[in-house]
């Protein structure tokens, strides 16, 4: 890793180009390296993503806020859901007014499992850049959203 141009092989025909290719770059190897570090778990980086949005709920809350919380936007939601759920890491309840909404909760081994992930861990990568450089990071990316 160093400069995309050499990593890639490729020439860009300015500078917004060349950012563009290295932040969807960079984000899919961020990608690989959380689904490396969540392995021994048996999870992937979105079946951790949508525990830690139930862990941070507090409570049962429906599948489409989860599926709105999530980070990366999946139209498998649901099917990761239910992996969890075979997985016994989280608990599924229908609605008792309308039985097309579905709560979901994190269950007790769900939690736990959460408590084994040293997610810092994950943030090594981050490391290489300071506090005030993922400052401006953050800002430009927020920026460009």
């Amino acid at each position: 890793m160093g400069d995309i141009s050499k990593d890639i092989n490729s020439k860009f025909p300015n500078e917004r180009t060349k950012a563009l290719i290295n932040i969807k770059f960079t984000a899919n190897w961020l990608n690989t390296v959380g689904n490396e570090f969540l392995n021994p778990f048996k999870i992937t980086n979105q079946q951790y993503n949508i525990l830690r949005i139930l862990k941070g709920a507090n409570d049962a809350v429906t599948v489409n806020t989860v599926k709105e919380r999530m980070i990366e936007k999946s139209p498998n939601a649901t099917r990761l859901m239910d992996k969890l759920c075979d997985k016994g890491l989280l608990e599924r309840t229908r609605c008792e007014n309308d039985r097309r909404v579905v709560y979901v909760k994190i269950s007790e081994k769900g939690l736990k499992l959460l408590d084994k992930i040293n997610i810092d861990e994950l943030g090594n990568p981050m490391n290489t850049i300071s506090e005030e450089e993922a400052k401006t990071l953050n800002e430009i990316l927020d920026k460009i959203r």
